[in-house]
């Protein structure tokens, strides 16, 4: 489908940024956003915006007081209402010409469900999301072909991972003199999750693995290993000693190098210890919104999405990317 004079219109900034071709690929997409919490409500913002076609987004839980915080589509009259029948006028107003259907029901998270409804859409993203969740998730989304992304924070850590199976994007031909620049049509394999998660960090040298900055990996691969043991995120100073064991424990699995990091820095784990069940707004805007961006992008098929684990020190506001068993 081609853009009408009307969406033409509305997108023509941006269509200078990254040209009609891309932007046609966004408007054709059909993309589902798994739970609207933080991150989820500024990455749904921000591909409004910016034109997809149709959005889906499936959550079956009510609007609690811990949502106001960063959930900036929730008032305080939504308590108790479901999040999406509180939420779906207000993104259909950031952007009428966009879609928006939204699914509440308890039985979307069924898998049988769940596989039905990813099967018509373009793009699966799931945000917030456990361990054992995203690994199933990810695996329905590799036998139907469909890209997966997913992202959350705890506390002032975020992530953000993605799964482009077979992936095609534009990168520029070094060959080519500055007068002349041209492009070359490149085409990059990701993994799938449970692959990624058994990466071995030895081929690394000392000031690579200090450039990627590898404790925060860890914590966050930590804390869903936990969750997946126990069922529940950390949320006080008694579980610091048993995330720390479990952080250490990959870590020396892992074989990263000794020089740069034999254990977890015990701050680090007593902080999360404490705040990993909380959202903090400013740290959900910056993952969400680089969650919605990475997505624009392996949409639009112009610039080389993150390859492929994005991890988010709100601390000291940096970020790694993490490059996990990519050939």
């Amino acid at each position: 489908m081609h853009l009408t004079e009307e969406e033409a219109t509305r997108y023509d900034r941006q269509m200078r940024l990254w040209g009609i071709e891309a932007q046609q690929r966004m408007r054709n997409a059909t993309i589902l956003v798994i739970r609207l919490r933080g991150v989820a409500t500024e990455a749904i913002k921000n591909m409004v915006l910016a034109g997809i076609g149709k959005l889906v987004v499936v959550d079956g839980e009510n609007v609690s007081e811990e949502d106001l915080g960063a959930g900036f589509f929730f008032r305080d009259a939504d308590v108790g209402l479901k999040r999406l029948d509180a939420a779906k006028s207000r993104i259909e107003s950031l952007n009428p010409l966009v879609t928006v259907d939204t699914i509440t029901d308890a039985s979307a998270s069924d898998s049988q469900r769940l596989e039905s409804i990813i099967q018509k859409v373009d793009l699966v993203c799931v945000t917030d999301g456990s361990r054992d969740e995203l690994i199933s998730i990810n695996e329905i989304c590799r036998r139907h072909q469909k890209p997966f992304y997913t992202g959350g924070t705890y506390g002032l850590i975020g992530y953000i991972f993605c799964d482009l199976l077979s992936h095609e994007y534009l990168a520029p031909d070094r060959t080519a003199s500055k007068e002349q620049p041209k492009t070359l049509k490149t085409t990059v394999f990701y993994p799938p999750l449970t692959s990624s998660l058994r990466h071995r960090w030895s081929g690394l040298t000392k000031r690579q693995t200090k450039e990627v900055n590898p404790a925060l990996y860890f914590a966050v691969i930590a804390i869903w290993q936990f969750q997946s043991q126990h069922g529940h995120l950390p949320n006080d100073v008694s579980q610091v000693d048993e995330l720390e064991k479990i952080c250490n424990l990959l870590i020396a699995e892992a074989d990263v190098n000794k020089q740069v990091l034999t254990a977890e820095p015990r701050q680090l784990i007593e902080s999360l210890s404490t705040t990993a069940n909380h959202e903090f707004s400013p740290i959900c805007a910056i993952v969400g919104g680089m969650l919605a961006q990475d997505i624009l992008k392996a949409l639009g098929g112009r610039e080389p999405p993150i390859a492929n684990f994005f991890v988010f020190d709100g601390n000291t506001g940096g970020g790694t990317v993490c490059r996990l068993n990519m050939p």
